[in-house]
Protein backbone atom coordinates (compact mmCIF):
# COMPACT_ATOMS: atom_id res chain seq x y z
CA UNK A 1 0.00 0.00 0.00
CA UNK A 2 1.14 3.52 -0.83
CA UNK A 3 0.30 6.71 1.02
CA UNK A 4 -0.99 9.64 -1.06
CA UNK A 5 -0.16 12.86 0.80
CA UNK A 6 -1.23 16.47 0.23
CA UNK A 7 -1.11 19.50 2.47
CA UNK A 8 -4.60 20.70 1.58
CA UNK A 9 -7.83 19.01 0.55
CA UNK A 10 -8.10 21.50 -2.34
CA UNK A 11 -4.96 19.97 -3.88
CA UNK A 12 -6.86 16.66 -4.16
CA UNK A 13 -10.15 17.90 -5.65
CA UNK A 14 -9.49 16.07 -8.94
CA UNK A 15 -8.79 12.77 -7.15
CA UNK A 16 -11.42 10.19 -6.26
CA UNK A 17 -12.07 9.70 -2.54
CA UNK A 18 -10.67 6.16 -2.84
CA UNK A 19 -7.72 5.42 -5.11
CA UNK A 20 -6.83 1.75 -5.55
CA UNK A 21 -3.56 0.87 -3.83
CA UNK A 22 -3.38 4.17 -1.93
CA UNK A 23 -4.42 5.46 1.46
CA UNK A 24 -4.90 9.21 1.68
CA UNK A 25 -3.51 11.78 4.12
CA UNK A 26 -4.14 15.53 4.25
CA UNK A 27 -1.63 17.05 6.65
CA UNK A 28 -2.45 20.74 6.78
CA UNK A 29 -0.07 23.46 5.63
CA UNK A 30 3.43 24.15 6.93
CA UNK A 31 6.35 22.14 8.20
CA UNK A 32 5.04 21.45 11.70
CA UNK A 33 1.66 20.13 10.60
CA UNK A 34 3.32 18.11 7.81
CA UNK A 35 5.81 16.57 10.24
CA UNK A 36 3.19 15.74 12.85
CA UNK A 37 0.61 14.21 10.49
CA UNK A 38 3.08 12.16 8.45
CA UNK A 39 4.86 10.91 11.57
CA UNK A 40 1.55 9.75 13.05
CA UNK A 41 0.60 8.00 9.78
CA UNK A 42 3.94 6.21 9.46
CA UNK A 43 3.94 5.26 13.12
CA UNK A 44 0.56 3.55 12.67
CA UNK A 45 1.09 1.79 9.28
CA UNK A 46 3.79 0.40 7.03
CA UNK A 47 3.77 1.83 3.49
CA UNK A 48 5.80 0.76 0.50
CA UNK A 49 6.01 4.36 -0.75
CA UNK A 50 4.85 7.86 0.09
CA UNK A 51 3.60 9.87 -2.90
CA UNK A 52 3.21 13.57 -2.20
CA UNK A 53 1.15 15.72 -4.57
CA UNK A 54 0.66 19.44 -4.29
CA UNK A 55 1.19 22.92 -5.60
CA UNK A 56 4.34 25.02 -5.64
CA UNK A 57 5.45 28.45 -6.69
CA UNK A 58 7.99 28.58 -9.52
CA UNK A 59 10.94 30.82 -8.71
CA UNK A 60 12.93 29.65 -11.73
CA UNK A 61 11.52 31.66 -14.65
CA UNK A 62 12.35 28.76 -16.98
CA UNK A 63 9.85 26.43 -15.31
CA UNK A 64 6.52 26.21 -17.10
CA UNK A 65 3.13 25.58 -15.51
CA UNK A 66 3.52 21.81 -15.39
CA UNK A 67 4.08 18.91 -12.97
CA UNK A 68 7.62 18.31 -11.72
CA UNK A 69 9.32 15.50 -9.84
CA UNK A 70 11.29 16.88 -6.92
CA UNK A 71 14.94 15.79 -6.76
CA UNK A 72 15.90 17.48 -3.49
CA UNK A 73 14.48 19.64 -0.72
CA UNK A 74 16.08 22.52 1.14
CA UNK A 75 14.77 25.00 3.72
CA UNK A 76 14.75 28.68 2.85
CA UNK A 77 13.54 30.03 6.17
CA UNK A 78 16.31 28.82 8.49
CA UNK A 79 19.75 30.14 9.41
CA UNK A 80 22.51 28.49 11.38
CA UNK A 81 24.42 30.02 14.28
CA UNK A 82 26.76 31.71 11.81
CA UNK A 83 23.80 33.37 10.06
CA UNK A 84 24.04 31.26 6.89
CA UNK A 85 20.61 31.19 5.20
CA UNK A 86 19.41 27.71 4.28
CA UNK A 87 21.59 26.03 6.88
CA UNK A 88 19.85 24.58 9.95
CA UNK A 89 21.66 24.18 13.24
CA UNK A 90 20.99 20.42 13.37
CA UNK A 91 19.19 19.23 10.23
CA UNK A 92 20.82 18.55 6.85
CA UNK A 93 20.82 21.54 4.53
CA UNK A 94 19.73 19.38 1.57
CA UNK A 95 17.68 16.19 1.42
CA UNK A 96 18.09 14.17 -1.78
CA UNK A 97 15.23 12.07 -3.16
CA UNK A 98 17.30 10.09 -5.67
CA UNK A 99 15.30 11.27 -8.67
CA UNK A 100 15.88 13.53 -11.63
CA UNK A 101 13.85 16.66 -11.15
CA UNK A 102 13.71 20.12 -9.62
CA UNK A 103 14.93 21.23 -6.20
CA UNK A 104 12.30 22.73 -3.93
CA UNK A 105 12.80 25.24 -1.12
CA UNK A 106 10.47 24.81 1.83
CA UNK A 107 9.50 27.48 4.34
CA UNK A 108 6.66 28.23 6.69
CA UNK A 109 5.30 31.20 4.82
CA UNK A 110 3.61 31.54 1.45
CA UNK A 111 6.14 33.18 -0.85
CA UNK A 112 4.48 35.99 -2.76
CA UNK A 113 6.98 38.76 -3.36
CA UNK A 114 10.04 39.44 -5.48
CA UNK A 115 12.23 40.27 -2.48
CA UNK A 116 11.67 36.83 -0.93
CA UNK A 117 12.26 35.15 -4.29
CA UNK A 118 15.55 37.07 -4.57
CA UNK A 119 16.69 35.62 -1.24
CA UNK A 120 15.63 32.06 -2.11
CA UNK A 121 16.93 31.76 -5.70
CA UNK A 122 20.64 31.75 -4.73
CA UNK A 123 20.00 28.67 -2.60
CA UNK A 124 19.56 26.70 -5.85
CA UNK A 125 15.85 25.88 -5.85
CA UNK A 126 13.44 26.17 -8.76
CA UNK A 127 10.24 25.74 -6.72
CA UNK A 128 8.95 26.86 -3.30
CA UNK A 129 6.38 25.34 -0.98
CA UNK A 130 5.60 24.96 2.71
CA UNK A 131 5.89 21.19 3.42
CA UNK A 132 8.23 19.14 1.21
CA UNK A 133 11.36 19.32 3.36
CA UNK A 134 9.36 18.04 6.33
CA UNK A 135 7.80 15.18 4.35
CA UNK A 136 11.17 14.07 2.99
CA UNK A 137 12.85 14.28 6.40
CA UNK A 138 10.10 12.25 8.11
CA UNK A 139 10.13 9.61 5.34
CA UNK A 140 13.90 9.23 5.78
CA UNK A 141 13.49 8.75 9.55
CA UNK A 142 11.11 5.85 8.86
CA UNK A 143 13.09 4.47 5.90
CA UNK A 144 10.13 4.79 3.53
CA UNK A 145 10.75 5.77 -0.12
CA UNK A 146 9.14 9.06 -1.09
CA UNK A 147 8.23 10.70 -4.37
CA UNK A 148 7.13 14.34 -4.51
CA UNK A 149 5.17 15.68 -7.48
CA UNK A 150 4.51 19.41 -7.59
CA UNK A 151 2.32 21.36 -9.99
CA UNK A 152 3.26 25.00 -10.59
CA UNK A 153 0.42 27.17 -9.32
CA UNK A 154 2.03 30.62 -9.35
CA UNK A 155 5.27 32.56 -9.78
CA UNK A 156 5.76 33.41 -6.08
CA UNK A 157 5.49 37.12 -6.89
CA UNK A 158 2.99 39.83 -5.93
CA UNK A 159 -0.51 38.43 -6.26
CA UNK A 160 0.65 34.80 -5.95
CA UNK A 161 -2.05 33.90 -3.42
CA UNK A 162 -4.72 35.10 -5.87
CA UNK A 163 -3.04 33.06 -8.63
CA UNK A 164 -2.90 30.01 -6.35
CA UNK A 165 -6.60 30.20 -5.50
CA UNK A 166 -7.46 30.50 -9.20
CA UNK A 167 -5.27 27.58 -10.31
CA UNK A 168 -5.34 25.01 -7.50
CA UNK A 169 -8.14 22.95 -9.12
CA UNK A 170 -6.32 22.89 -12.48
CA UNK A 171 -3.12 21.88 -10.68
CA UNK A 172 -5.00 19.05 -8.97
CA UNK A 173 -6.19 17.82 -12.38
CA UNK A 174 -2.60 17.88 -13.69
CA UNK A 175 -1.43 15.92 -10.66
CA UNK A 176 -4.25 13.38 -11.05
CA UNK A 177 -3.21 12.80 -14.69
CA UNK A 178 0.41 12.29 -13.58
CA UNK A 179 -0.62 9.75 -10.94
CA UNK A 180 -2.65 7.87 -13.56
CA UNK A 181 0.35 7.91 -15.91
CA UNK A 182 2.86 6.77 -13.26
CA UNK A 183 0.77 4.31 -11.24
CA UNK A 184 -2.03 3.27 -13.61
CA UNK A 185 -4.81 4.24 -11.18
Amino acid sequence: MRLLVAALESELVAFPAHLSGFERLVTGPGKLQATYALTRALDAHDYEEIVVVGTAGAIDPGLEASVYDVDAAIQHDVTDIDGIVGQHVSLPSRLELGRVGVTIATGDHFVDDAEAVGVIQPLGAGLVDMETYAYVWVAAQFGVPIRVLKSVSDRAQDGAITDWRATVAACSAQLREKIQELYGV
